[in-house]
């Protein structure tokens, strides 16, 4: 039985320049951090023909054409499966739709055991790109690419989105004091709201191939943040960066009305006056978890979980995709 997991992220800066309707004009640059809450692959040959894969349903089917989730059965066509005898079953630390990008980590864990399946090694980018090729190409995702990317490469890394459809990567130059700081101070909270990144990041996605001024100058914003941001991590300047993450969500929230509700406004509310210099909805928005760094922990945990928000905690991934068993 082979088993491999892939690393849910946070995003520290340049949220929703990855889409493709914006690096291809405008270039894109983001600071992601992999975590150690995950999605599990299991796949294993079985004796009889056919496909059974197990996730939130159940499938027995007899070929990859009749696969109804659509992630699995590009995968298995990408890998040029025809005649398949195999079992698939998919968990998760974390449920999806929470923005955490468990979309790329799953397509990302399972390109993994498929490769390993067929006794081949798979560079870190080559699994990236390819997780971008099926969800972005094939089945036509309005998403970005940083997802499959941390997900691959694990670790607190700077991706920059080429028009070129390039990306490089590089890792985030932090010395070891300040990354024990920010993991420390970063505090994570379920907001209870799940939701389809896709709907937020479909109406970004379309006003910038409109080149909607405001939208684009929203995003260059962003980015010009992000690389303030990468500055302040690399410098130390952790207060700074809890700056740019609160500059960053006001921002944000222009992007669309979706973006937050009246209890999300609360409890950020609250939370910046109890102690956080910053925070964010990780992710597109709209639900999921919310991100604070904070240097008075105890304050901030206090009031949120007087407020009745669950902390989900958390320490960085610096293995990125993997197999835990084979």
């Amino acid at each position: 039985m082979i088993i491999t997991r892939s690393p849910l992220r946070i995003t520290l800066g340049g949220g929703g320049t990855d889409l493709p309707s914006y690096y291809r004009e405008h270039g894109g640059f983001l600071i992601a951090a992999a975590i150690d809450r995950y999605v599990y692959i299991t796949l294993h040959q079985t004796f009889q023909k056919g496909l059974v894969i197990k996730y939130s349903k159940m499938e027995h089917v007899d070929t990859v054409e009749e696969v109804q989730h659509p992630i699995i059965r590009e995968s298995l066509k990408l890998m040029g499966i025809t005649d398949p005898s195999l079992e698939i079953a998919s968990m998760a630390d974390i449920p999806a739709g929470t923005g955490l990008g468990s979309s790329g980590s799953f397509t990302t864990a399972l390109l993994k055991a498929l490769h390993i399946h067929f006794h081949r090694i798979v560079p870190a980018h080559d699994l990236a790109e390819q997780a971008c090729q099926i969800e972005i190409e094939k089945l036509g995702e309005p998403i970005g690419k940083q997802d499959q990317f941390i997900a691959a490469y694990g670790g607190l890394t700077c991706f920059n989105f080429l028009a070129n459809e390039k990306v490089e990567v590089t890792p985030l130059k932090i010395d070891q004091q300040t990354l024990f700081n920010l993991e420390d101070n970063l505090l994570m909270y379920f907001t209870g709201y799940s939701r389809s990144a896709g709907s937020i990041l479909k109406d970004q996605d379309q006003r910038s191939k409109q080149h909607d001024q405001t939208m684009l100058d929203n995003m260059h914003f962003t980015k010009d943040l992000a690389f303030k941001s990468r500055e302040a991590l690399e410098t130390g300047n952790l207060q700074a960066f809890g700056a740019h993450m609160k500059l960053h969500w006001e921002r944000k929230r222009q992007r669309s009305g979706g973006m937050s509700n009246p209890d999300i406004d609360r409890w950020y509310e609250l939370a910046m006056s109890n102690g956080a210099l910053g925070g964010k909805l990780v992710g597109a928005g709209g639900g999921g978890f919310l991100l604070f760094y904070s240097e008075e922990k105890s304050r901030l945990r206090q009031a949120l979980a007087g407020s009745g928000l669950r902390e989900v905690r958390f320490r960085f991934d610096f293995e990125g995709t993997r197999a835990v068993a084979q």
